[in-house]
């Protein structure tokens, strides 16, 4: 059995891996970042067939069973090493500290604003495939709609209470997975981390982008006033949790332990 590392090295850890991540040359980024959002759309998909088909049948715990469905797209992302906005967070951030001299604060708009539009792009084309009538299971395009129109109903203030969470809760995957040694508890982390942000549900910009993005495809009323409000919140909600929580106090540990070292 390997030893669990300590927090110095958990923290050299996540600056070798954000050095990595914001060395990326621009082709690398765009498409790491394409493929991570269509690969969340299987499990938003995922999440509102098996809520179509508990729902009827067992009540409240098709949420549960939804999110454990939803969770595979976490797995999907981490073990294809592909690039989340807010889940590239804290290492870049550790990488950035450790920089002296420098914030990096252009390579890591330049991480941050690619990843970001390209989750996006990427996850609304292949949501597209899936309002072909025939690919969904009957039942499955209600529970969609359901789930924008509940979402755009909750308000500004929940809106962002919720993205500092969901933000904490993804950005502090990036730490956990470093501070692991094998694929199997990457894969054990990415489930859990997956399984608790939709069963909040707690609100990840592009998750949650994508779920409103299927739920107006199938019908559901969202204003783009109301929608442009709410991923604003919710952005800004996730850089709350993932950096201003997560990412500096993951960091400021990091220092301090390696100094006493």
């Amino acid at each position: 059995m390997s030893t669990a590392p300590s927090s110095a090295e958990i923290f050299d850890r996540a600056v070798d891996e954000g050095q990595r991540r914001l060395d990326q040359p621009l082709l690398e980024l765009v498409s790491t970042s394409f493929i991570a959002g269509f690969t969340f759309v299987f499990g938003v998909v995922a999440l509102g067939i098996v809520e179509s088909i508990v729902e009827p049948h067992f009540g409240e715990i098709a949420r549960i069973a939804g999110s454990l469905a939803f969770a595979a797209g976490f797995v999907f992302l981490i073990v294809g090493r592909t690039e989340l906005f807010n889940e590239n967070f804290a290492d870049p951030v550790a990488a950035a500290v450790d920089e002296q001299g420098t914030w990096m604060l252009g390579p890591l708009a330049r991480l941050w604003l690619v990843t970001l539009v390209f989750n996006l792009v990427g996850g609304f084309l292949f949501a597209l495939v899936f309002v072909v009538e025939g690919v969904l299971p009957t039942g499955t395009s209600e529970a969609l709609r359901g789930f924008a129109e509940e979402s755009v109903r909750r308000g500004l203030a929940a809106w962002f209470a919720s993205a500092i969470a969901g933000g904490a809760l993804v950005s502090l995957l990036s730490f956990l997975l470093v501070a692991v040694n094998s694929v199997r508890s990457r894969i054990w982390l990415a489930y859990a981390v997956g399984f608790l942000l939709a069963l909040g549900p707690f609100d990840h910009v592009v998750v949650t982008a994508l779920h409103l993005f299927l739920g107006v495809l199938f019908g559901a009323e969202v204003g783009l006033v109301t929608l442009g409000t709410m991923l604003a919140a919710i952005t800004a909600g996730n850089f709350v949790g993932g950096i201003g929580l997560v990412a500096f106090t993951h960091v400021v540990q990091g220092i301090g332990a390696r100094e006493s070292d």
